[in-house]
C-alpha cells in the first residue's frame, strides 16, 4: 500500500486586485478592476470582490465591465509588483517543503508528506502559511487540504475568499460526491451535457455509474473521469517543471492598419521575450507569430529555427517574416484587415545560454548588457532604436502576457 499523502493547494485570492489595494490604502472595500480603462477594448485581469459584486469577472471585456462597474477603480496593472509579492509568496511555502509546484503567480501545489511532522500536520501548515501571508505580506489565501491534487485544488475554490477546507483521509469520494459535475477536471461543458442526458447531474452521480459502461461510451476519458469522480488521482506534485513556451501579446487600444507600429510592437515583445528565456536560461527553436485582426479573426503562422536561440532580434526577424506572411492574401487581393492583437512566442525549449563564437558571442555580451541595465532601471530604461516611433509607445489596453508553461 502506497504512503498516505498530504497535499495543499493554495491560492491567492483576487490576487492582482489585492495587491492593489495593499499597495494603495485608498483603494481598500472599493471595486477595483485590473487591465485598463472601462472604455478600453481588452480584458479584466482581475477584480476585486467589491467588483465581483457588480458582476465583473475575469476575461470579461473592459466594455462589458465598465457598464456593469462604473464607478470602479480601474488601473493597467503592474506584472513587476505582481511578480514580487508572488516571489515572496512561494518563498514561504518553500520554508514548508521543497515540493512546491506553481501554477500561475497566484497558486501552487504543496506536497508536504514528507515534513508535515515538523510543523504540526497539514492542516497547521495550511492555518499557518494563511497567518503568514496575511500578516506578513498583506494577502488573503484560502488553501484546499486533501490527499490529492484533484481534491486540494477544489477545496481551495469552496470557500473563498480566506477558506480553508480540510478533506479527511478516506473522505475523497463523498467530499465530491454532492459538488457540480463541472467542478471535475476533464468534465467541460460538452461533457457535463453528455453526461447530463444521462441522468447525471453531481459528481456522485457520476461515481456510481459502471466504469466499463463510461469506458465504453466515452473511451479512456469516461475511465478517467470515473476515477476522478471517486476520488482518485494520483498525479504527482512536481516543483520545477520546465515550461513549454514564453511568449508576450498585446492588444491596441484600437485597431491599426499601420504596420509600423504593428512592427515596433512585435520588436518589444520580441525584446521581453528573449529576456526572458536568458532569465531562465533557455533557448527555443520555433517561433510563433498570433496575430488577431477585425473583426475577430486570429491567424498563427510557425517557423522552426536551425538552431536554438534566446536572441531577441533573431525572434523578431522570424516573427517579422512570419507577419508580413499572415497578411500577404490580404495584400494580394487589394485589401487591409485592421490588427487588433499581435503575439510571438517561443517553443522547443532547451536549456543553456546562447552558444557560439565571434558574432554569437557578441550578441551575448549585448543582450547581457541590455538585461542588466533593465534588471536596475526598469524595462523601459533602453529600447532598440526602431520601437522609439510615438505611435509605438502608447499605452497598451488589455495587456496579458502568457507565462511559460
Amino acid at each position: 500500500m502506497s504512503e498516505r499523502r498530504a497535499i495543499l493547494h493554495c491560492d491567492l485570492d483576487a490576487f492582482y486586485a489585492s495587491v492593489e489595494q495593499r499597495d494603495h490604502p485608498e483603494y481598500r472595500g472599493k471595486p477595483v478592476i485590473v487591465g485598463g480603462r472601462p472604455g478600453e477594448r481588452g480584458v479584466v485581469a482581475a477584480a476585486s470582490y467589491e467588483a465581483r459584486a457588480f458582476g465583473v469577472r475575469s476575461a470579461m471585456p473592459l466594455r462589458v465591465a465598465g457598464r456593469l462597474c462604473p464607478d470602479g477603480i480601474y488601473v493597467p496593472g503592474d506584472r513587476e509588483r505582481y511578480e514580487e509579492a508572488s516571489d515572496a509568496v512561494m518563498a514561504l511555502f518553500a520554508e514548508r517543503t521543497p515540493l512546491v509546484q506553481p501554477i500561475s503567480l497566484d497558486e501552487a501545489f504543496l506536497d508536504v508528506t514528507a515534513t508535515e511532522h515538523l510543523f504540526g500536520g497539514a492542516e497547521a501548515i495550511a492555518r499557518d502559511l494563511k497567518r503568514q501571508v496575511r500578516e506578513e505580506l498583506g494577502l488573503v489565501l484560502s488553501v484546499g487540504v486533501a490527499t490529492n491534487k484533484l481534491c486540494a485544488k477544489i477545496g481551495s475554490d469552496l470557500r473563498k475568499p480566506d477558506g480553508l477546507v480540510v478533506v479527511p483521509p478516506g473522505g475523497e469520494a463523498a467530499f465530491l460526491a454532492p459538488l457540480a459535475l463541472e467542478r471535475l477536471w476533464g468534465v467541460g461543458p460538452k461533457t457535463r451535457d453528455l453526461l447530463a442526458g444521462w441522468g447525471m447531474r453531481v459528481i456522485g452521480d457520476l461515481a456510481r455509474t459502471d466504469a466499463t459502461l463510461l469506458e465504453a461510451r466515452l473511451g479512456e476519458h469516461g475511465r478517467a473521469i470515473w476515477e476522478r469522480a471517486n476520488g482518485i488521482d494520483d498525479d504527482p506534485v512536481e516543483p520545477h517543471l520546465a515550461p513549454k513556451s514564453v511568449g508576450h501579446e498585446l492588444t491596441f487600444d484600437r485597431d491599426t492598419l499601420d504596420l509600423a507600429v504593428v512592427e515596433a510592437t512585435l520588436l518589444r515583445l520580441a525584446d521581453g521575450v528573449g529576456r526572458r528565456l536568458r532569465a531562465q536560461e533557455l533557448r527555443g527553436r520555433t517561433v510563433t507569430l498570433k496575430l488577431r485582426v477585425a473583426p475577430f479573426e486570429t491567424r498563427t503562422r510557425q517557423r522552426t529555427l536551425a538552431t536554438a536561440s534566446d536572441d531577441d532580434l533573431a525572434i523578431y526577424r522570424t516573427a517579422r517574416a512570419l507577419l508580413h506572411e499572415a497578411l500577404r492574401e490580404d495584400r494580394a487581393n487589394g485589401r487591409a484587415s485592421p490588427v487588433r492583437l499581435v503575439g510571438v512566442s517561443v517553443s522547443g525549449l532547451e536549456a543553456g545560454r546562447q552558444l557560439g563564437l565571434f558574432e554569437h558571442a557578441r550578441i551575448a555580451r549585448l543582450n547581457a548588457a541590455l538585461d542588466a541595465v533593465r534588471a536596475r532601471f526598469g524595462d523601459d530604461a533602453l529600447d532598440r532604436a526602431s520601437t522609439r516611433d510615438a505611435t509605438a509607445r502608447r499605452r497598451f489596453s488589455g495587456h496579458r502576457e502568457r507565462r511559460a508553461r
